[in-house]
């Protein structure tokens, strides 16, 4: 494996409880970060904060290909954080952690990923820097989409 570790770091004026609220309700990513997430569905509950909840997703980057793979949440302590295994087209795991700054709430992505889909595994030695772009440019729409849902949800 060739894995990488690729950090993003996102800071809203909001209370964690609500960051986590919009980032847990999986099915309406598409809604919001609407850019990568062509589809999320819910394929297992898991318990009651989340635990071994799997999610079926079908994203996308600014690369010209889509990805199918399945989440599920392997750690849990909502809201302030949570761990995802990916397997699929995607292989790793992301930790979402959300702290309280005062007003702010302070949200870390860690993603530790490997591609899964064959062809692009035979070419990742040499694509992962157009990958680390495709992320950031995906967490960039993620971070802008999730601002925008706050004051969605805000307004009522």
């Amino acid at each position: 494996m060739s894995s990488r570790v690729l950090t993003s770091h996102w800071r809203f004026e909001a209370a964690v409880e609500e960051v986590a609220d919009i980032l847990g309700d999986v099915e309406r990513l598409p809604d919001w970060w609407g850019d990568v997430y062509l589809s999320a569905r819910i394929i297992e509950p898991g318990g009651e904060d989340g635990l071994g909840r799997k999610v079926a997703f079908h994203s996308r980057g600014r690369l010209p290909y889509t990805l199918n793979w399945q989440g599920t949440i392997i750690k849990a302590n909502r809201p302030t954080s949570w761990t995802i295994r990916a397997e699929g087209d995607l292989l790793g795991q992301g930790v979402w952690t959300l702290t309280q700054e005062g007003g702010i709430a302070d949200v870390r992505y860690v993603w530790t990923v490997d591609v899964g889909k064959p062809v692009l595994r035979l070419l990742a030695p040499l694509l992962w820097p157009a990958f680390t772009a495709n992320h950031r440019w995906a967490m960039a729409r993620g971070e802008a989409g999730l601002r925008q849902e706050l004051r969605r949800r805000r307004r009522g």
